[in-house]
């Protein structure tokens, strides 16, 4: 007997042509659309699997798998929340409409203390989902003009995905990329990791989920930041744990002169302070 997901999926199969997705016409065929050894090399899943799940025999598929089905179908933002739903209702784990709350928001004072210290330099608070928690004004200074601040709740992952001017702030872009996208399996918990990808997953696409079935440990090398104004920046980030709250104090540090004197640059006119984000 098959599920209401395996139902979706093999029907969507059927009614998309490989002409759709850029792929050869292989000629002939018994039924109509997308072959399931073509679906299941899109998904980077096997095709004995893919069955399974069409069939109804297996119920448990993971975020990752449903993310990237929808990915090699090409679905839309209303086609994968329903998609999410069929797998919720199918007796899956990827639940659309109850989704858990998200990482708290709040510093703690000792930590904005800290924070203050660090003033005139460049530091934030954050935490894995990329949530930007508070920072100091040579930190807005830096990034004024790139778009990552717009937000009421400035969150780095998404500008990295989705905002187009992230890519040409950063050069490293696949780089900072992969480390975005790393970071959300070390979040605070299963349960915000799945929240987070599944908003996430049908505005960002296959440039996320394909780095989240990668599991590639980012090297972590000086961040570049092509501002704007046209200066360049290079940066060496230390980062803090603050284990009790899952957030980091992150620092950037100039990499050189040229950097230093860019910073002082863009820094000067900046003024007010620390700031929090609630």
């Amino acid at each position: 007997m098959g599920t209401p997901l395996g139902d979706f999926i093999r029907a969507k199969r059927d009614n998309t042509q490989p002409a759709d997705l850029g792929l050869p016409d292989r000629g002939r065929r018994r039924s109509p659309g997308l072959r399931r050894l073509d679906l299941a090399a899109r998904a980077g899943i096997s095709v004995e699997y893919l069955t399974r799940i069409e069939q109804g025999r297996d119920r448990n598929p993971s975020i990752a798998v449903v993310n990237a089905l929808a990915d090699a179908l090409s679905l839309g933002p209303a086609e994968r929340n329903h998609l999410r739903y069929l797998t919720k209702i199918s007796g899956g784990e990827c639940v659309a409409h109850t989704r858990p709350a998200p990482p708290s928001r709040q510093v703690r004072s000792s930590v904005l203390r800290t924070l203050r210290l660090l003033e005139p330099g460049i530091a934030l608070v954050t935490n894995r989902m990329g949530d930007v928690l508070a920072h100091t004004s040579a930190f807005e200074a830096v990034t004024r003009g790139i778009g990552l601040l717009d937000s009421d709740t400035p969150n780095l992952t998404r500008y990295v995905f989705t905002d187009p001017r992230a890519r040409s702030v950063f050069p490293d872009w696949d780089d900072v990329a992969d480390e975005r996208a790393f970071d959300l399996w070390l979040g605070p918990s299963l349960d915000t990791y799945e929240w987070f990808t599944a908003e996430l997953a049908p505005v960002a696409g296959p440039e996320l989920t394909r780095r989240l079935n990668r599991h590639v440990v980012p090297q972590r090398g000086d961040l570049r930041l092509h501002h704007p104004s046209g200066r360049e920046l290079r940066l060496v980030r230390e980062t803090l744990e603050l284990s009790a709250d899952a957030q980091q104090l992150v620092v950037l540090l100039p990499a050189d002169e040229a950097t230093a004197q860019t910073v002082d640059a863009l820094r000067r006119p900046a003024h007010g302070g620390l700031r929090a984000i609630s």
